[in-house]
């Protein structure tokens, strides 16, 4: 099965409370986002965005410049779905990230969850490359080296502080990092590392 046939098989088949990574609030990401403090009109992508209500929290605190992408169709979809009209205010990008070719530059780049599922040099180097080109602050909340080996059956990566900042250095100096545990629906927990960065 392809990547992209798996997500959608899980998206089309689960709801949100038969997924580990579901977040009634995404409070971590909107901590770690108000740091910033962007203008209302910058551009702001989430990668992974899914089901995720982060995008939610932008577009209710008024924020007009929001992509959102995610693999999975039935993901975006059901997203549209739950936010209604004011869906038509968002740039919906059905896309694998290793194959995302940003049109412009993002002054914020979201991640949490996405990361860990690159497991090769050549997909983690890829999408390092395409952060520091198309981005001028980045968050990315990952497994931490506490956290899972697998998600939804997938090998993942796992990370710690000095693995992301090494990764990043040089055109991105470290702002935040935090060990985070999230709790799941079905109360396991699962530790993640969120990092935000700037451009230097």
């Amino acid at each position: 099965m392809s990547t992209k046939s798996h997500w959608e098989k899980i998206y089309s088949e689960k709801s949100p409370q038969e997924v580990s990574w579901t977040q009634e609030i995404p409070s971590t990401s909107i901590e770690f986002f108000n740091d910033f403090k962007l203008t209302k009109t910058s551009p702001i992508i989430d990668i992974g965005g899914g089901e995720s209500k982060f995008v939610d929290y932008l577009l209710e605190n008024g924020y007009q410049n929001i992509s959102v992408l995610d693999i999975s169709e039935n993901a975006i979809n059901k997203a549209k779905k739950r936010i209604g009209k004011k869906s038509k205010n968002v740039d919906w990008i059905v896309c694998d990230i290793n194959d995302f070719n940003p049109k412009k530059k993002y002054a914020l780049w979201h991640d949490r969850a996405v990361f860990h599922f690159l497991t090769s040099d050549i997909e983690i180097n890829r999408y390092v490359e395409n952060v520091k080109l198309n981005s001028e602050n980045f968050i990315v909340g990952t497994f931490s080296t506490s956290g899972p080996k697998k998600c939804s059956g997938l090998e993942i990566t796992q990370y710690d502080k000095n693995l992301l900042s090494k990764l990043f250095k040089e055109s991105m100096t470290i702002k935040k990092a935090e060990y985070i545990n999230h709790i799941t629906p079905f109360e396991t927990t699962q530790n993640f590392i969120f990092c935000s960065f700037s451009s230097k």
